[in-house]
C-alpha cells in the first residue's frame, strides 16, 4: 500500500511529470496550498468535454465517463473559491455555447410577451445550456436534460459552491440521494409525469458536478446517507486548514498564455470518440483492489471496504480523462495519480466522516480517535491474542471477531505466529512497508 489513510496528514500528491503535464498547467496559477485539493476537483468539469466515449473497466463493462462528481471541502477562508476561478477557464468554451442558447430564450420571451391573447403563441425553441446556473430548479435541471438528451447527449456540468443547493436542483434533500445515484449510475431520471400539458420526459441523466463546503455543512448533510450508496458514490477532496500563518496565499491569472496552452487540452477531449481498452489503467485498477482489502484487514472495516469500490472506479474515471489529456497515450506518473486518487478520496472520507460510520456525530478534528484505524500499527512489534482482543473492545468491535483477524493478518502476511512463545509478531514485509511511508517514500 502506497498511503496511510489513517494519518491525520493527507496523501501527498505526485509530482507531474511525464504524461501529467496537464497537471502542472492546470496547478500553475493556484495558490500553493490548494494545489492538492483542486487537481481530483477539476477533472469532472474537463470530463465534461467529452462525449461518445467509452472506456472498458476491470468489470469487462463498457462505462461512459460521465457521472463524475467530487466534493470539495475545507473550513471557511481556506480558500475554496478557487475551484470556481480554475472551472471558469476550462468552461468557457460551454459559456460561449450558452450565451447563444440564453439569447434564443430571451427573444422568445419577448415574442411571448408581444402577442396579445388571442394570437398563436410560438414554441418554445430547443435550447440546452452545457454549464447551467447553480441556482438551477429541479423543473429547469430535468428539462435542461430532456433537451441534451434530444440535441445528441452531451453533458451538463454543474458547480454548487455550497453543497446545500443541490436539494433545490433534485427537488428537496430527500430527492438528493435518489439523483445523485442516477446521475453517477447514467440511469434514467425516474421523472415522468402526467401533468395538464401531457407528460414530461425520462431523460437519462449525463451529468458531472462538483460541491464545495465546510467540514461542518458537509458532516449535516450526508448524516442519514452514509450507508445507502449515495455518499460512497462521491469523491472527496478534504483540505484542512493547517498552520496558522501571516500570509496571504498567492493565485496566479487565468491570462491569454494559459488558456491558449489550456485550449489545446481541450481539443483533446473534443476530438476523442469511441471505444477503448487501456489495460495499464485497468492494471492500476486491479492492483488498488487488492490494496483496499488489505486496508480493510488492517481495520477490519467491512463499510471502508464498501466505499473502496467506488473509489476505484471514481480513480479510475479520472485516470481515463488524463488519458485523453496526454493524446491518448499511457505513462507511469497516470498510473500514480491513479492511485492518490483513490487513497485521497478515503483519507478525505475517514477524515471528515469516520466516526458518523458508527452512527456517532462528533467534530471534523475528533474523527480520527473514533473513526477507522489500522489496528495493527496499535499493536507492539510482538503482541498477544488478548491484547487484540482489548483492542478490538476498545473500538467497539466484537470480541469473537479477534482469531478471525489474527488468521487474515497471518494469511496477508501481516504477522507470524510463534506457537512455541504463544505469541504473534509483525512481519519485516510490513515493518518496511510502514518506514517507508514515514520517510515520504510512495
Amino acid at each position: 500500500m502506497d498511503y496511510n489513510i489513517f494519518s491525520s496528514t493527507a496523501p501527498a500528491m505526485p509530482k507531474p511529470s511525464r504524461g501529467t503535464e496537464f497537471c502542472k498547467l492546470l496547478l500553475s496559477q493556484a495558490s500553493r496550498d490548494m494545489r492538492e485539493a483542486l487537481v481530483p476537483m477539476a477533472i469532472p468539469a474537463l470530463a465534461a468535454h467529452l462525449s461518445d466515449v467509452e472506456f472498458l473497466y476491470s468489470d469487462n463493462k463498457y462505462y461512459e465517463l460521465c457521472g463524475q462528481m467530487g466534493h470539495l471541502i475545507g473550513p471557511s477562508g481556506i480558500g475554496k473559491a478557487q475551484l470556481t476561478h480554475l472551472i471558469e477557464a476550462i468552461m468557457r468554451p460551454f459559456r460561449l455555447h450558452d450565451e447563444v442558447e440564453y439569447r434564443k430564450l430571451v427573444d422568445w420571451q419577448r415574442q411571448m410577451k408581444t402577442r396579445g391573447a388571442n394570437k398563436e403563441k410560438p414554441e418554445r425553441p430547443d435550447v440546452c445550456f452545457w454549464f447551467p446556473p447553480a441556482d438551477l430548479t429541479n423543473p429547469a435541471f430535468l428539462q435542461n436534460a430532456m433537451a441534451l438528451e434530444k440535441t445528441g447527449g452531451r453533458t451538463q456540468y454543474l458547480n454548487l459552491p455550497e453543497v446545500e443547493m443541490a436539494d433545490r436542483m433534485c427537488g428537496g434533500h430527500r430527492q438528493v440521494s435518489q439523483m445523485v445515484r442516477n446521475i453517477y449510475d447514467r440511469q434514467r431520471a425516474g421523472a415522468l409525469r402526467a401533468t395538464a400539458e401531457g407528460v414530461t420526459g425520462n431523460p437519462l441523466l449525463r451529468v458531472n458536478i462538483t460541491f464545495s463546503s465546510t467540514p461542518e455543512a458537509a458532516r449535516a448533510f450526508y448524516r442519514k446517507d452514509l450507508t445507502n450508496g449515495f455518499f460512497g458514490r462521491i469523491p472527496f477532496a478534504y483540505k484542512a486548514r493547517g498552520e496558522r500563518k501571516g500570509r496571504i496565499p498567492r493565485q496566479g491569472a487565468y491570462g491569454e498564455e494559459f488558456l491558449g496552452k489550456l485550449d489545446e487540452y481541450l481539443l483533446r477531449l473534443d476530438n476523442c470518440k469511441g471505444r477503448f481498452v487501456v489495460k495499464p489503467l485497468n492494471r492500476v485498477a486491479d492492483q488498488l483492489a487488492e490494496e483496499m482489502a488489505r486496508l480493510a484487514d488492517l481495520a477490519d472495516d467491512d463499510m471502508l471496504f464498501e466505499l473502496s469500490h467506488r473509489s476505484i472506479l471514481a480513480a479510475w474515471k479520472k485516470g481515463a480523462t488524463l488519458w485523453i489529456l496526454n493524446d491518448q497515450s499511457w505513462s507511469h506518473s497516470i498510473g500514480d495519480f491513479v492511485v492518490w486518487f483513490c487513497y485521497y478520496d478515503l483519507w478525505s472520507k475517514v477524515h471528515v466522516f469516520g466516526d458518523m460510520f458508527k452512527l456517532g456525530d462528533g467534530q471534523a478534528d475528533e474523527v480520527l480517535r473514533s473513526g477507522p484505524k489500522n489496528m495493527l500499527d496499535g499493536l507492539p512489534l510482538t503482541f498477544s491474542e488478548q491484547q487484540l482482543e482489548a483492542l478490538r473492545l476498545s473500538m467497539g468491535k466484537s470480541k469473537e471477531g479477534t482469531r478471525h483477524q489474527l488468521n487474515v493478518w497471518k494469511n496477508r502476511g501481516f504477522i507470524t505466529y510463534s506457537a512455541q512463545a504463544g505469541m504473534y509478531a509483525k512481519t519485516e514485509e510490513y515493518v518496511g512497508s510502514l518506514k517507508l511511508k514515514s520517510n515520504g517514500k510512495v
